[in-house]
């Protein structure tokens, strides 16, 4: 006989890895792209150096973390926007963490605010930045919303592509006009569903462009050890007066 074949996916080894807190706060910590320390991570998931370093290693052998030396240091990070999608599909199907204190109230709130969702903006910024470029005719093809009864679940992909949304030509030249730089050799619209709003919000392309030009402008900035993002005094102005947005 030749190579073995394989058989369907083992659902049930990454359902293993997910079914631990700890390993799930590291894969939450990480859903913003960013490539961190031990140390951090440890600190995030609130275990100790030893029991994350063992959630780090089932994690990395698993693929579903890449880790980078810098001299003396390891950083972690997702393996790639497949692992993204994979968390944030979790996201939209779990219930939400019961709240046990004000600090986790606030966190939660600055969350639902305004994220980082890998390389794309997420939360009521994210939904809403979406919801302007379909009412200003700068994309087509849905209303942004997601209609759960109507849905096929592989709607819940992230980035979606079951709904064809497109640029439209004057969503193109609003781009140019904005200064957003779409990056290469990846589609332009694709979308999530957003786990905290069960709307639409920007990803691929063009999802990646927007939060790097808002970011260059300043309009906001990342928050101290989690994915929440903060809107500042001029992003306030500017999201106003580009997009019709009222941050608060």
């Amino acid at each position: 006989m030749g190579a073995a074949s394989s058989g369907d996916a083992d659902l049930a080894a990454v359902g293993a890895l997910v079914a631990d807190p700890g390993r799930c706060r590291i894969l939450l910590a990480l859903d913003d792209g960013r490539a961190l320390p031990a140390s951090m991570l440890a600190a995030e998931a609130g275990v100790t150096p030893a029991t994350a370093s063992s959630h780090l290693r089932k994690l990395t052998a698993a693929g579903l973390l890449a880790v980078e030396t810098h001299g003396r240091y390891r950083y972690y990070r997702l393996a790639g926007p497949t692992v993204a999608r994979l968390i944030e599909t979790l996201g939209a199907l779990s219930p939400a963490a019961p709240i046990r204190s004000l600090r986790q109230d606030t966190r939660a709130a600055a969350l639902r605010r305004a994220r980082t969702c890998y390389d794309h903006l997420a939360g009521r910024l994210g939904v809403a930045l979406m919801a302007a470029f379909l009412d200003r005719g700068w994309m087509i093809g849905g209303d942004g919303t997601f209609h759960a009864d109507t849905a096929d679940h592989d709607q819940l992909s992230a980035p979606g592509h079951d709904l064809d949304y497109a640029l439209t030509p004057n969503g193109r030249d609003f781009l140019d006009e904005f200064g957003v730089d779409l990056p290469p050799r990846r589609p332009t619209v694709r979308y999530c569903v957003d786990w905290t709003e069960q709307r639409h919000h920007l990803a691929g392309g063009l999802g990646c462009g927007l939060l790097g030009r808002v970011r260059n402008l300043g309009w906001v900035r990342p928050t101290r050890g989690n994915r929440a993002v903060e809107i500042t005094a001029a992003g306030r102005d500017g999201l106003s007066d580009t997009f019709g947005i009222d941050p608060d």
